[in-house]
């Protein structure tokens, strides 16, 4: 992150996670433009976008599949140099938790989230 940012990468990763939990457009587009850079790229195992708006959309069409979900951060931030990584899961109305996962993410040097590389579930058992 840039000596100058006043984002803490915990800062950036919850106001992400508000995005993710933010069914509102207009009020999801505001929180990414708070976090995410313009050209930032975001890939899991279910996607592969480029671009704040092709994020706001991704997130906008998870709402379709996941009403009212809420994600949030389950673990603290580690972070090294302007890379990161934390747990986090989605969570229902009702309680239930359909998905989970570790999101590593890379800041720039603007201080916005850059790219971030998503898995789903725990890791495999060595076999």
């Amino acid at each position: 992150m840039s000596e100058n940012s006043t984002w803490s990468l915990d800062d950036l990763v919850g106001t992400y996670c508000r995005a993710w939990s933010e069914p509102d457009a207009a009020a999801r587009q505001r929180l990414l433009d708070e976090a995410w850079d313009e050209d930032g790229t975001y890939t899991d195992p279910l996607a592969d976008v480029a671009g704040r708006g092709a994020l706001h959309a991704h997130i906008g069409a998870s709402f379709a599949d996941f009403p009212g979900m809420v994600i949030a951060a389950t673990s603290a931030v580690d972070a090294h140099h302007d890379k990161g990584r934390f747990s986090w899961q989605l969570t229902m109305p009702d309680g239930s938790v359909p998905l989970a996962g570790t999101d590593f993410v890379q800041v720039t040097t603007d201080g916005k989230i850059g790219s971030i590389v998503g898995f789903l579930g725990p890791l495999p058992a060595k076999a």
